[in-house]
């Protein structure tokens, strides 16, 4: 009896949408104030250097993508350099720490943005929000692609549609010597502040994993990482010209997350301010959306290959143990810690793990018939930023180093020591059975 293969159920413009909802919901609200602390109005020169050096990885994603489609998305990749090993389970765990950090992360600020709302900012029912939002986005991704893409696709969309008019509003109406390049730092500090911006782009990587889902991912996976870096660059640098046109870099940094609501205000007044309330909300629930669709893919296919232990390949009803584990931890970590002080920590992660996925490409790159100069460019770049966070923020941040340091070591010790226990446990016993 022959088994039927499902059905791709994804386009073109789905898996562009994941990820520019990844990109957009994290990044552009939360960050724009932190960035102005550091490169003042030069921000959309930080955020332009970013949008290379994603795109930079996205070639050599691309490149990947093309040529060993899976589910398990740049974590195949990993292990198609490395070899199904200790690197690649390690890896495995620290992206998928990263993720759960990162859909806290955003889940948190929409916590904040709908409290504001309904609850005159109380932190309480801001974390309840949080945790409601991460359980009905784990609803949706149960049912499964096809309903994360068609949801993802109206809410991008939404999203999109008004960004454009806020850019295209307050650039034309902007006081141009507010972004004279008399009043920018020096390139030093433009260049540290791309360790901040650079974690608007993390979300591209989702896309890797739509490759499962789409009908011919060798031609498509390529056009959806190019297209989503594409609109997310623009949108930022669109958004960021309009923001430090209509407000001083000082009004930025002390306005924080709600900066974009405020510098619509010249121009919209209130309805402006509500209006981009309500664009936050819509885009930190297509992030929390996106940044969960992949761990039911990766998991499933970590655990294929041995990587993970068997549990994360099996299913409780509709619902992927991944994505339980997933959503679990991201709910935990909105219950009992302080995600501003290791919100940075899933952008440290995430450089190291693409980093190393650049140095596992370089090892097949004849396989992939990528160019060695774009690759090393690409590493050299990401290195760079990395570099660049450690000795910014981890310099002063003592905490957030060790915090770093902590999720290294309990990822090392996790794949050595689960991997050793499998070794000496009873194969199960349908393994058994074969064997006789």
């Amino acid at each position: 009896m022959t088994v039927q293969q499902p059905v791709k159920q994804m386009t073109v413009l789905q898996a562009t949408y994941i990820g520019v909802g990844s990109m957009v919901g994290a990044g552009i609200f939360a960050l724009l104030g932190a960035a102005g602390a550091v490169a003042g109005p030069a921000v959309w020169l930080s955020f332009l250097i970013a949008g290379i050096i994603a795109g930079l990885q996205g070639y050599s994603f691309a490149k990947l993508g093309s040529k060993y489609p899976s589910g398990g998305g740049i974590l195949t990749f990993l292990s198609k350099g490395f070899g199904e090993g200790h690197l690649a389970g390690i890896g495995a765990w620290l992206f998928f720490t990263a993720g759960s950090i990162v859909v806290a992360m955003i889940a948190t600020s929409f916590g904040g943005y709908a409290s504001s709302v309904v609850a005159h900012g109380d932190p309480f029912w801001a974390k309840v929000c949080a945790v409601l939002l991460i359980l009905t986005m784990t609803c949706l991704n149960a049912i499964g692609a096809k309903a994360v893409a068609r949801v993802q696709s109206v809410i991008v969309t939404v999203v999109l549609i008004i960004l454009v008019v806020f850019a295209i509003v307050t650039i034309a109406s902007w006081n141009p010597t507010l972004l004279a390049p008399s009043g920018y730092p020096g390139w030093r500090d433009i260049i540290s502040s791309v360790a901040l911006t650079f974690f608007a782009f993390l979300g591209f990587g989702v896309i890797t994993f739509t490759a499962r889902d789409l009908p011919n991912p060798r031609k498509q996976l390529p056009k959806a990482i190019y297209f989503a870096l594409l609109i997310a660059t623009v949108v930022y640098v669109a958004v960021s010209l309009g923001v430090f046109g209509t407000l001083t870099a000082g009004e930025v940094v002390k306005y924080g997350t709600t900066a974009l609501a405020e510098a619509a205000k010249p121009t919209l007044g209130n309805a402006g301010f509500v209006l981009m309330v309500i664009t936050a909300l819509f885009s930190t629930t297509g992030a929390v959306n996106a940044g969960l669709y992949p761990s039911i893919g990766m998991t499933q296919h970590l655990a294929s290959v041995g990587q993970f232990p068997r549990f994360f390949g099996r299913t409780a009803g509709r619902f992927p143990a991944g994505l339980l584990v997933m959503a679990a931890l991201a709910i935990v970590l909105v219950a009992f810690f302080n995600l501003n002080a290791i919100a940075s920590i899933g952008s440290a992660v995430a450089l190291l793990v693409f980093s190393s996925v650049s140095v596992a490409h370089l090892r097949i790159r004849k396989e992939t018939g990528a160019s060695i100069i774009m690759l090393l460019i690409g590493l050299v770049a990401t290195l760079g930023t990395f570099v660049i966070f450690c000795t910014t923020t981890l310099v002063s941040e003592p905490a957030t180093a060790w915090a770093l340091i902590a999720i290294i070591a309990l990822a090392v010790l996790i794949d050595f020591g689960w991997k050793a226990a499998a070794r000496h446990a009873p194969a199960p016993v349908d393994e058994q059975k074969g064997r006789t």
